[in-house]
């Protein structure tokens, strides 16, 4: 058993103590290393729109990408890509304030509800350019949904929170629908945030070892 094992013992010692050696032995750089300052507050707000899906007529706004295969009678699988309106208004003509752009896909085989994921990308008012982004199972026939907010950028970074969902009208004959959101974020806020690109050269001392 001894004899068995010796070798495979021996190599295996070897083998770390190279590992080491090497560790040791190589010289480490730091790049491009960002150092932020924030400012320990936290900062809560509410969003109130209304989202527009438009599957029908000559410019729909979601637009079918995969089908279910088997002739589901669940839709199981089936997927839409979204470009849908947001406004502030319930009314779709109403003022545009920004877009909900992602896909969402039809996630259950015994009840229709979706996996969303998507991205409200706001174009006019205070938050113009700033988006949040949603995952999260939306049960549609239920009156309220409750969805993650994930994250988000511009005047939304660290933002965390949910959305609920409240569908408002629809259409049986064509899918359209319009769906009320309000969206509660607790975000970090951040007074300044200073960017340092640098090299750090560090030396490390090569040591030897000998059995």
């Amino acid at each position: 058993m001894a004899n068995t094992f010796s070798p495979f013992i021996l190599f295996s010692l070897y083998f770390t103590i190279f590992s080491i050696f090497l560790s040791k032995t190589i010289d480490g750089f730091h790049t491009k290393r960002f150092v932020q300052e924030t400012k320990a507050t936290d900062n809560t707000k509410t969003l109130h729109f209304y989202f527009h899906d438009i599957l029908s007529g000559k410019n729909p706004t979601a637009v079918n990408i995969l089908k279910p295969s088997g002739g589901s009678i669940s839709s199981f699988g089936s997927t839409m890509m979204i470009d849908d309106a947001l406004t502030d208004e319930q009314d779709s003509n109403s003022n545009i304030i920004g877009r909900a752009q992602g896909f969402y896909s039809v996630a259950s085989q015994s009840e229709l509800a979706f996996l969303m994921v998507m991205t409200f990308s706001f174009t006019e008012g205070e938050y113009s350019g700033s988006t949040l982004s949603i995952v999260g199972r939306n049960p549609v026939m239920n009156d309220v949904r409750e969805m993650p907010v994930v994250g988000g950028t511009g005047k939304f970074r660290f933002a965390r929170g949910y959305a609920l969902a409240h569908t408002v009208w629809f259409d049986a004959s064509t899918g359209d629908a319009t769906v009320e959101y309000n969206v509660h974020l607790l975000q970090d806020g951040v007074s300044s945030v200073r960017k340092t690109d640098y090299k750090k050269k560090r030396k490390i001392k090569r040591h030897s070892i000998t059995i």
